[in-house]
């Protein structure tokens, strides 16, 4: 049964299911044969293993399941030009709903929702019966979501190291992501539905990047390719997904499918090739991410937050902020050191409830969570509507405001 792929919490049904309408799910129900184009079909069952068996040339293909066991067979038109076209689509998706196959839920799906496929596939030992051991299948499922969200990540901004930024979005971005498992745990797949697919092409253009980065550094030495390649979507965190995607194994692939309704996209290859890593490249991309890392730098900002913690050593004396950030930068919190007259407005205003501004610089170092050389902050004017969520927060968290000595607090 298809779920949904992200981490904790993870959601039970997929967007199409409500608790106890199990026939909701979108391949449960087979879609109105007369909104099927037999092209996009044929094109779903051939990608997913089914296997042409002949039939009247130019007119229908039959069409059985990959493994041949159940003998479930299907009569496919080549296209509507003839008067029994709706019948026969109408009887191929009622015997695809009624195959246990876990292809037959994959084309239904790809049909309801099209989609882009993503298939990534690790080498790794086999344990008895030729499965693969619990922990590699979450190793596999881990890295699957990192590349996704470095993708996710690389659409909302190019950049050699995101760390905090952009998170919120790039996490949003991957919800309507659908995920169907895999038997043995070597291989998983995805499914993006096309409206989100400016991130498969984003991921596309960035593996293959990376692999021809990889490969120069390994030719010559340099890494001057992996500057370059930040602009087609590579970054840290792209190399980190790769390390965890390789790491353990003898090698390890990404594979992509356009959805065949959709075409394919502007700047891709109808059939891309699976880009493939081994082991003998991580070392290269560990010191891609470190270099990535190393070499981001820090952005002068304006930031406009709310101060939802406070900390200083002693009473007097500068002191710690910690703001949630409304406007200015895509990050969710930073902190922030500020001098003794400068704390003491940051105190001020969190207890009467308004929001500040402040100058400084987004540091890369701790993942932009940090401002440094704060400087002009000023409470900020608000509504009376949200001063008052404002207060009503602050009453909900007291113990945020920290001024005794002792722990970080922060």
């Amino acid at each position: 049964m298809m779920h949904r792929p992200m981490d904790e919490p993870l959601r039970p049904h997929s967007p199409h299911s409500r608790p106890g309408h199990e026939a909701c799910e979108p391949w449960a129900q087979p879609p109105d044969a007369r909104a099927v184009d037999p092209a996009v079909l044929s094109a779903l069952l051939d990608r997913h293993g089914w296997r042409r068996r002949g039939g009247a040339a130019g007119r229908y293909a039959r069409w059985t399941e990959p493994s041949g066991s159940s003998g479930t067979s299907l009569l496919v038109p080549q296209s509507r030009a003839f008067p029994d076209s709706d019948d026969l689509i109408g009887e191929a998706l009622l015997a695809l709903s009624r195959s246990a196959a876990p292809s037959a839920r994959e084309v239904l799906l790809g049909l309801t929702v099209p989609s882009d496929e993503l298939c990534w596939s690790r080498d790794v030992p086999g344990g008895p019966g030729g499965g693969a051991a619990w922990t590699e299948a979450e190793r596999l499922r881990a890295a699957a979501r990192q590349m996704l969200l470095a993708a996710a990540l690389a659409v909302c901004d190019r950049a050699g190291y995101h760390g905090a930024r952009h998170r919120a979005a790039a996490t949003a971005a991957l919800d309507d992501v659908l995920v169907g498992p895999e038997p043995g745990g070597r291989r998983l797949t995805v499914f993006v539905p096309v409206p989100s697919r400016p991130l498969v092409v984003r991921l596309h253009h960035a593996l293959y990047a990376a692999r021809e980065a990889v490969d120069y550094q390994r030719a010559t030495g340099g890494m001057d390719a992996f500057d370059s390649a930040v602009q087609a979507g590579v970054s840290r965190e792209l190399t980190e997904a790769l390390v965890a995607l390789v790491r353990g194994t003898e090698g390890a692939r990404v594979a992509i499918a356009w959805a065949p309704a959709a075409g394919v996209p502007e700047r891709c290859a109808a059939r891309p090739e699976p880009v493939e890593f081994s082991p003998g490249d991580l070392p290269v991309l560990r010191a891609a991410g470190a270099r990535y890392l190393r070499t981001e730098p820090s952005i002068p900002v304006r930031l406009t937050g709310t101060v939802v913690r406070l900390r200083r050593a002693v009473p007097g004396g500068p002191g710690t902020v910690r703001l949630r950030v409304l406007a200015g930068a895509d990050v969710g919190q930073v902190r922030v050191t500020l001098d003794e007259e400068a704390y003491r407005v940051a105190g001020h205003a969190h207890l009467v409830g308004l929001p500040v501004r402040v100058h400084g610089r987004l540091e890369s170092r701790g993942g932009f969570r940090r401002l440094t050389g704060a400087c002009e902050l000023a409470p900020v004017q608000v509504d009376e509507a949200e001063r008052d969520r404002l207060r009503k927060a602050l009453q909900e968290n007291l113990d945020f405001f920290e001024e005794a000595c002792g722990g970080d607090g922060l």
